[in-house]
Parts: structure tokens; C-alpha cells; sequence
């Protein structure tokens, strides 16, 4: 995959690695990917809570 210069400075400022060894080694892409699932689902966990307090 061609990455673009914007991919590899959030790559950097979001999990403090560049893209290349992102790619290269599997235990840090399953580290990123536990982090991101993670504050995927605080993330769905607050939206359901803010959707709740708007319809009381």
C-alpha cells in the first residue's frame, strides 16, 4: 500500500511510530489495532450515553 506524507504524520502523532514499521512488525500493528478497538468502543459507550440523556 502507498502511504501519503498525512498518513505518516498521524501514524506518528497518534501512536508515536512511523508508518514502515507499523507495516513491517505484527506485534506493534496488533498493538495499534487493540488501542484503536478500544477507543472505538469508549467512544460508541459515550455516544450512546450523550443519545440517551438527549431523549430523556
Amino acid at each position: 500500500m502507498n502511504y501519503t506524507p498525512e498518513m505518516e504524520k498521524a501514524m506518528q502523532q497518534s501512536n508515536k511510530m512511523p508508518y514502515a514499521e507499523y507495516e513491517r512488525k505484527l506485534e506493534k500493528r496488533i498493538a495499534v489495532e487493540k488501542r484503536r478497538q478500544k477507543e472505538y468502543e469508549q467512544c460508541k459507550h459515550m455516544v450512546a450515553e450523550i443519545d440517551s440523556q438527549i431523549h430523556k
